[in-house]
């Protein structure tokens, strides 16, 4: 039987953890629930604890790649199988959750299935907004001409990962601006990867971090992190090897 685990990186959350927590409960039971509170200046941790979820508490915030990379390392560590992505802060759909994991079932040679907004254009639900479409789709471009497969939502964090995926990012996940550098991750490392069509919300509290004035500075510096992430050496994904590093730079 396999194991589980939902990795909920949480930052100021206080309003939605609950929420967050019950959902993935009453939808995927299957599933273990850790929540990796970033720093949080609010009770997120002690309200996480209290709904019945594993809490790593972060000593101070290390941005949304660390807060998921630590989930990735508790997650080999503690010899899970399969692990997913959902965001604390409500706008990822627990009840979508089944269906990554048959997904992923169906198809043993994938690596990762990541939940899309985009591959259905009549999927309905939140899509974000107009400017943020705009990066969304030049970064999906780009990434589908690098990796020679076709990407249409980069920036989604509702992603499901098996035990090979799980050993990659415990090792070595962008800080950065991780979404988008993970599909250059596993492209690099040769593992599979496909996108399959959710339904998102809208966040239920809090906002994003990334402000609309912002967001040509975020593309410009997002378009630098790819072109250097297609130099890096990457380490080797194998277990019981963790400090082995490829020699290769390149796709």
């Amino acid at each position: 039987m396999t194991r589980n685990l939902a990795i909920v990186p949480a930052y100021n959350e206080v309003g939605a953890i609950t929420a967050t927590i019950a959902d993935i409960r009453a939808n995927a039971p299957g599933f273990d629930v850790l929540v990796v509170d970033d720093g949080s200046t609010d009770a997120t941790s002690a309200i996480a604890r209290s709904a019945g979820a594993e809490v790593i508490q972060l000593p101070f915030n290390l941005g949304i790649g660390g807060a998921v990379q630590a989930g990735y390392l508790y997650a080999r560590e503690q010899d899970y199988d399969v692990a997913v992505q959902v965001d604390g802060d409500g706008q990822h759909d627990a009840g979508e959750i089944p269906k990554l994991l048959a997904h992923l079932d169906a198809h043993p040679e994938l690596n990762m299935v990541t939940g899309s907004r985009f591959v259905d254009q009549n999927q309905q639900g939140f899509r974000s907004s107009w400017i943020r479409r705009v990066g969304i789709r030049f970064f999906a471009v780009l990434l589908s001409v690098i990796t020679r497969q076709r990407v249409t939502d980069p920036t989604s964090g509702f992603r499901m990962c098996d035990r090979k995926a799980i050993e990659l990012f415990a090792r070595d996940y962008p800080h950065d601006y991780p979404e988008v550098e993970a599909v250059l991750m596993l492209h690099a490392h040769r593992l599979s990867r496909e996108e399959i069509a959710v339904t998102m919300r809208a966040r239920t509290t809090g906002e994003s971090s990334i402000r609309p004035l912002h967001s040509a500075l975020y593309m410009i510096k997002v378009f630098l992190a790819i072109m250097i992430g297609l130099l890096r050496a990457r380490p080797n994904v194998e277990a019981g090897d963790p400090a082995a590093v490829s020699a290769e730079h390149g796709i």
